[in-house]
């Protein structure tokens, strides 16, 4: 379905004026001179291990450690190449994070291991 003109002018001054609200209100909301409030401070301090951890666990929720019933090698190659990958990026980002303490750096960092197995390692 396409927009018309007038339409897709006042989805654009919606979207325009979003951002720049989303961007003008905490200079709106707090005072140069003083402190954010303790719930910002708090916010801040545990929010991005939470988030972290919510995208671990989000990543391994349908990770499966079954083994299975024919313990040939092949089948349990098999097997380990549907967690393996999993489980060594999230073991990446957490030792990343825990070292540099940089988010960014190990989600970035969990990511890159992970396509790395998936695509090079465990065809």
């Amino acid at each position: 379905m396409a927009l018309t003109t007038g339409q897709a002018v006042a989805s654009i001054a919606v979207m325009a004026l979003v951002t720049f609200l989303t961007r003008a209100l905490p200079f709106l909301l707090f005072d140069r001179g003083s402190a954010p409030p303790k719930v910002v401070l708090y916010l801040g301090k545990v929010l991005p291990p939470a988030v972290i951890a919510m995208l671990i666990i989000y990543c391994l929720r349908n990770v499966s450690f079954s083994i299975p019933a024919d313990w040939t090698s092949e089948a349990i190659l098999s097997a380990m190449s549907t967690w393996a990958p999993q489980l060594a990026a999230a073991a990446a980002v957490v030792v990343l994070h825990l070292w540099k303490r940089n988010n960014l750096l190990s989600i970035f960092g969990g990511t890159v291991l992970y396509m790395v197995l998936v695509q090079a390692v465990f065809v």
